[in-house]
């Protein structure tokens, strides 16, 4: 399994970024694919999660409402939205992913490398 981040950057707050986990080596119609980040100094928090089978998605108090997580099956892609972004969005944002259960169940054993947002005010 491989996952690859990518489109983060700088951006003021307020502004929106999208941010796409492109995955390989595993059969792309039954997984959960989490979002999560980690700012410094801080424990890596969840963000968000997305369940192929049913297309739930379930999202941290802080983001609900700003972020939306969303899929391509058919490109392998899922992808954060992050619009009304503020400086305590920076971090580094990471997929992962768990090919075999939804996300009430995750056991995220496959890991990004990681993409950084920062929000400047």
């Amino acid at each position: 399994v491989q996952l690859v981040e990518s489109g983060g950057g700088l951006v003021q707050a307020g502004g929106s970024l999208r941010l796409s986990c492109a995955a390989s080596g595993f059969t792309f119609d039954d997984y959960a694919i989490g979002w999560f980040r980690q700012a410094p100094g801080k424990e890596r928090e969840g963000v968000s999660c997305i369940t192929s089978s049913d297309g739930s998605t379930y999202y941290v108090d802080s983001v609900k409402g700003r972020f939306t997580t969303s899929s391509d099956n058919a490109k392998n892609l899922v992808y954060l939205q992050m619009n009304s972004l503020k400086p305590e969005d920076t971090a580094v944002y990471y997929c992962a992913a768990d090919e075999e259960r939804p996300c009430s169940a995750a056991d995220f054993g496959s890991w990004g490398q990681g993409t950084q947002v920062t929000v400047s005010s």
